[in-house]
């Protein structure tokens, strides 16, 4: 049976629907909202993994390009591997939803979105994540939701829920907030340098609208949901957890105190296969529980040294940052380099410019369907000191590189004062948390480095939460191991006057407000910091870019006039690169549609001359101006001259000189060079022109206003058989 329900969100009717698709999951409901569809199914595997520690959640989201009406480009002509929007919503999705599931549980959940329909104006990612909620929540699988999701703007001050195309172009604020009806779960934001205190109201006013749209779900569960299934969930036994904590405890809270993380690594490490011998011996029953007891003691052990003792585990106080070293300009054939070091984090960063036909090329189903600025991340195994397969880039990859690339959009400058293509390149070498804000300093050191004028430096820094019954703490800079066994990773990165990104993650249900500000004030005050720091290595954009950066000049020409530039089948604007080229070096010609073009070069020589052609392309023949032609056919009435590319014009064998000239040969021959100065363009666009007038006159020279032969200056002699000159009228042939 069909039932749906309507919640209204962000002022328009958002409609649920179940029992119609996917009848044979778990759970599956239809999201529609405007135009915009997307089917969300959820599917619980009939048997728990066995042998895991963890819980084996896939969230996958499936773009159709028929959504927006394309057909995938390339050979194959159907979608293949995911795009990046499609893995960054998988992750949008994945993040809220995954705290919500029970501890313990081990059954492999699959959540697959599958985007029907696009209407620019009714986001998709926000109908995957309400769906993916409202699936999970109606199917039988254990799911402590719901939740929600909206996306929030800023325009001209005021905040706006799930913003229209139009109005996301004019929005300050790039928004995307999950959470419960009691806090607040996810967030992902990009902005344009908005204060701390901004932020902080534009994230709770979304959540006053996903409590609405979580409360819309519980009610259609009432309606429509299926009873919970009962799963066995893989916990130890309290009693044993305290026999281990008593036997443990002390020498885990001794091999975590160290600074060096390979050193407690193998410290911890040490203590837990002693003790994973020992209880294997005595306790054989509870065997696969003792890596799940002996992390859980180690997590209870670190937070009590933090809330209790304010002692983390490298010996810092809460708001206390790692030392910082700061280097540029340290890969030399490299058009922009960065090395930023924050203790054991350490990310390089390579800028590489080129001509805006280096931009990435979109094949998807958003509006954007190019982009000029690209982030890319990599973290190879041996940053953390193991060995390992590399085989691209993988999720995480992906978002970290996405993250990094909307902290720094804010500061490009835009393509009107900077035509170039930009890439960006951090490579982690040494990982102990927080690599993606380390990569965020570094490009901005390798940008500075490399000449690009971006209007303000940004540094990032991640936070930490632990917390428990006797309260919590807020950390600053967090280290791997306090990632791994805290509660809250929360990455904030900024200018010195405002914030342009934000990733938060969450393995509780959710954030109280005051968590969130001291959070905020806490990384404003580490950024500054940074910034600090930063400055003293590099205060801002080199005055010049680098000498091994192609230079890119930009000239505008009529629009009707790229048609003369670019030529048949591309061969005028070809001839014009070709002719430019010293050695393996070429100039890159990009024209847009306005007739701006932008001309791309390492050889200044080389772009100078690529500019002449094409104005002399360009350029509109003017009566009275001189030119220097070249000779490029001979007539019995005279000779055409070429003044400009694909120009000609004809100089009358009485122009040619003053005293008489009996035959065109013995005046000019094909190839030579020729001053002309036009003196009349006629109704049919004709160019006549005159070497005679580009010459002083012979002493005692008078200028004539007939000659004789009933021929005036304006034409050729009639033929002296009385036929008509030649088919192209005025003497010459047609053209």
């Amino acid at each position: 049976m069909v039932q749906t329900t309507e919640l209204v969100v962000g002022g328009r009717t958002m409609v649920l629907e179940t029992g119609r698709m996917a009848k044979q999951a778990n759970g599956a409901v239809l999201v529609r909202y405007g135009d915009t569809a997307v089917l969300v199914a959820a599917v619980a595997s009939h048997q728990p993994r066995e042998g895991i520690d963890f819980f084996p959640l896939t969230v996958d989201v499936e773009e159709r390009l028929y959504a927006v009406g394309k057909i995938p480009g390339g050979f194959i002509k159907r979608e293949g591997r995911p795009s990046e929007r499609s893995i960054l919503t998988a992750r949008l999705t994945d993040r809220p939803i995954r705290p919500l599931f029970p501890e313990g549980f081990r059954h492999d959940v699959h959540v697959v979105a599958t985007v029907l329909s696009v209407d620019y104006d009714h986001s998709p990612e926000v109908c995957t994540m309400i769906g993916a909620s409202a699936a999970l929540t109606l199917s039988d699988i254990p799911f402590d939701g719901p939740m929600g999701a909206v996306e929030v703007g800023l325009i001209d001050g005021q905040l706006v829920i799930n913003p229209t195309s139009e109005q996301s172009k004019q929005s300050a604020l790039k928004l995307m907030i999950a959470g419960t009806e009691d806090a607040v779960s996810m967030i992902e934001a990009g902005a344009n340098i908005i204060p701390e205190d901004q932020m902080l109201e534009a994230i709770f006013y979304g959540h006053r609208e996903i409590q609405r749209i979580a409360a819309g779900i519980r009610e259609f569960q009432l309606q429509a949901g299926k009873p919970k299934m009962d799963v066995p969930l893989f916990l130890p036994d309290p009693e044993f957890v305290e026999i281990v904590r008593a036997r443990v405890e002390e020498a885990l809270d001794a091999a975590m105190r160290t600074a060096d993380k390979l050193e407690r690594e193998a410290n911890i490490e040490r203590v837990n296969e002693q003790m994973a011998d020992e209880l294997t011996e005595l306790y054989p029953d509870q065997e696969p529980f003792i890596p799940t007891v002996l992390k859980k003691i180690l997590k209870d052990v670190v937070r009590r040294a933090i809330i209790r003792e304010g002692y983390r585990p490298d010996g810092r106080s809460l708001a206390e940052i790692r030392p910082i070293t700061v280097e540029v300009g340290i890969l030399p054939r490299v058009h922009g380099t960065g090395l930023f070091t924050r203790g054991q984090t350490q990310a390089l960063t390579a800028m590489t410019l080129g001509p805006l036909s280096d931009q990435q090329m979109l094949d998807g189903i958003g509006e954007e369907e190019s982009k000029r600025y690209m982030h890319h991340y990599n973290m190879p195994p041996f940053a953390t000191g193991e060995a390992g397969p590399m085989r691209g880039p993988n999720r995480r990859a992906i978002g970290h590189g996405n993250l990094a690339e909307r902290a720094l959009e804010p500061v490009i400058p835009p393509v009107s004062e900077f035509p170039y293509a930009l890439r960006l390149v951090s490579d982690i070498l040494e990982s102990n948390g927080s690599s993606s804000m380390a990569s965020v300093c570094g490009s901005t050191l390798a940008l500075m480095d490399g000449g690009v004028p971006i209007t303000a430096p940004v540094a990032g820094i991640a936070m930490g939460l632990v917390q428990n019954a006797e309260g919590h703490a807020v950390l600053t800079d967090i280290q791997g191991l306090e990632d791994a066994l805290g509660d809250m990773d929360f990455k904030v990165a900024g200018t010195r006057t405002g914030i342009t990104a934000i990733q938060m993650d969450i393995k509780i249900h959710g954030l109280a407000r005051e968590i969130l500000k001291t959070a905020l004030e806490q990384a404003r005050e580490a950024r500054l910091f940074i910034l600090d720091k930063m400055a003293e290595a590099i205060a801002g954009p080199r005055p010049v870019l680098s000498v091994h950066a192609p230079r890119i000049i930009t000239i505008n020409i009529d629009p009707d006039k790229i048609r003369e530039v670019i030529g048949p089948g591309g061969k005028t604007i070809n001839k014009i690169i070709e002719s430019t080229r010293i050695g393996d070096k070429k100039v890159d010609i990009d024209i847009e549609d306005d007739g701006t073009i932008y001309i791309a070069a390492v050889n200044e020589e080389m772009a100078k001359a690529a500019i002449g052609l094409i104005e002399d392309l360009t350029r509109t023949v003017e009566v009275g101006q001189v030119y220097q032609g070249r000779v490029t056919r001979l007539m019995n009435f005279g000779a055409f001259v070429e003044i400009l590319p694909g120009k000609e014009g004809l100089v009358h064998v009485s122009q040619l000189a003053y005293e008489r000239v009996q035959s065109v040969e013995d005046a000019v021959k094909v190839g030579d060079q020729l001053t002309v100065k036009v003196v009349e363009i006629d109704h049919m666009g004709r160019i006549n022109l005159s070497h005679k007038d580009t010459l002083p006159p012979p002493p005692g020279y008078m200028e004539k206003t007939a000659v004789a032969g009933g021929r005036d200056e304006r034409g050729p002699r009639r033929p002296r058989d009385g036929g008509r000159p030649p088919s192209g009228g005025r003497g010459r042939p047609p053209r």
